[in-house]
């Protein structure tokens, strides 16, 4: 393999060289080389001579006697594994399925631990529910819990190992008057039980959270350096493998978590996330909202360097992480900078922020709010005056012009009245005519225009009348 003679074909090598005329056929051509170097033999290495080993590997049982075809597969088996094991230069630190499996049980124990201890608080809660609202922290509560038991015990019982002073006497007096139903030995016995459950789980998940800390500073250093053990880990675990991530890019390590996230936004054509899994690392957690699509890019960049670097390379030093942290917090630094500077005149000075100065202001009470009236000033009573009188004004125009159009609309019905009473006398005209024809022939004719004659002087009779009235 690394095109070494060993010493077991040089004793066979030696014993040949004597009595070989015809060249050696090698299967591997550095192997050739080296015994040329060292004993003067020539050696073939072909195709042709690929086919023949072939044939002889495959016919290994009828050329060699007394083997038996059990021990030739076991042998083969066994010279397969060693030699897969010395290609892939096997080491059983660099193992990162471990990292996986140990995440991803830390995840189920944060979970069982959660849902564990919400029942415990909940179930002891009925008996002394005040205990609850005192004391925050999970693991104590259990402790208090598996030390005390019942709530007559607290009077009695020392805490101080557990909780403060101040907080050992608030329970006690809590005890005493507390408002809780009264359970049986036999309830209590089975809570204690899920306290002792959930201490013991707790102090698994510290043990295997050191272990995983261990496991991700020997696998990969500069990504633990980079992103944090859990937000490694969690990284390694969603791709498969410390191989298989060093194989994506930058923007996909950036976006590795928030897969449903993105194909959403590709559909809807909205804008696409900035941050997965990423989104937990140290770096982008202590920027400002407006920097965190930034820092999450340019932190995926380092950390696929930081990646590849761990799963290719022969050193395990975390130098390169530690260097490549100390550029990102230095770029940070600016981007926070730049906001507290002037933006106007160069940029080059800082913003100088004023000494804050506590004003007191003495506020006076406003009796005016008192009153459910309206009130209006005198300048706005004269405007509504003013207002009323052009209203006023207004309205009487209209009424002018509404007289004057009735008038004319009158004044068109009579003369309609007068042409229809001319036309009718000059019918009656016109008949009697006809009529003292016949009777009287040779009598002389009567003007008959007094109507004629009166109704003009009515127009002039009405119009006078009117002029009067206005």
């Amino acid at each position: 393999m690394e095109g070494k003679i060993n010493k077991q074909l040089k004793r066979v090598l030696k014993k040949i060289v004597k009595e070989a005329h015809e060249p050696l056929a090698v299967a591997d051509a550095k192997l050739g080389g080296v015994i040329k170097e060292k004993l003067n033999l020539s050696c073939i290495h072909s195709p042709v001579v690929n086919e023949l080993m072939r044939g002889i590997r495959s016919q290994m049982d009828g050329l060699i006697p007394g083997v038996e075809p059990r021990e030739m597969a076991a042998m083969c088996l066994g010279l397969a594994h060693s030699l897969s094991r010395y290609r892939l230069k096997f080491s059983a630190d660099k193992v990162d399925t471990m990292i996986v499996q140990a995440i991803s049980l830390l995840d189920d124990l944060d979970k069982e631990l959660n849902n564990y201890i919400m029942r415990c608080r909940e179930w002891y809660g009925w008996h002394f529910p005040e205990l609850g609202k005192i004391i925050s922290d999970n693991l104590t509560y259990c402790k208090c819990l598996q030390k005390v038991g019942d709530r007559k015990n607290y009077a009695s019982a020392t805490l101080s190992e557990l909780l403060p002073e101040e907080v050992e006497a608030e329970v006690k007096a809590a005890a005493e008057i507390s408002m809780g139903t009264e359970v049986s030995e036999e309830d209590i016995c089975n809570i204690l039980h899920l306290c002792t459950q959930v201490i013991e789980i707790s102090e698994y998940r510290t043990q295997l959270y050191e272990y995983l800390q261990n496991r991700m500073m020997a696998i990969a250093p500069n990504v633990t350096v980079m992103v944090g053990e859990l937000v490694g880990a969690r990284l390694i675990a969603h791709a498969g493998s410390l191989l298989n991530l060093a194989k994506h890019a930058a923007s996909t390590v950036q976006i590795l978590g928030a897969e449903k996230a993105l194909f959403r936004a590709l559909k809807s054509r909205r804008d696409t996330p900035k941050y997965g899994l990423i989104y937990h690392a140290s770096l982008v957690g202590q920027t400002s909202p407006k920097h965190k699509g930034k820092i999450s890019r340019m932190l995926a960049a380092k950390t696929v360097l930081a990646i590849r670097y761990d799963a290719f390379g022969e050193d395990s030093s975390s130098a390169m992480g530690v260097e490549n942290r100390a550029k990102l917090e230095a770029r940070l630094r600016t981007l926070e900078d730049r906001g507290i500077r002037k933006i106007s005149g160069t940029g080059k000075a800082l913003a100088k922020a004023e000494k804050y100065e506590h004003k007191s202001e003495v506020k006076t009470y406003d009796p005016s709010g008192d009153s459910t009236l309206p009130t209006c000033s005198k300048k706005r009573k004269i405007e509504q005056v003013d207002k009323d009188e052009e209203i006023t004004e207004k309205k009487a125009k209209k009424a002018k012009i509404k007289i004057k159009v009735e008038e004319e609309e009158e004044e068109e019905e009579e003369v309609l009245v007068v042409e229809e009473e001319e036309s009718s006398v000059k019918k009656k005209k016109k008949k009697d005519k006809k009529k003292r024809i016949k009777e009287e022939p040779v009598s002389e004719e009567e003007p008959c225009t007094s109507t004629a004659i009166s109704s003009p002087e009515k127009k002039k009779k009405k119009k006078k009348k009117r002029e009067n009235e206005d």
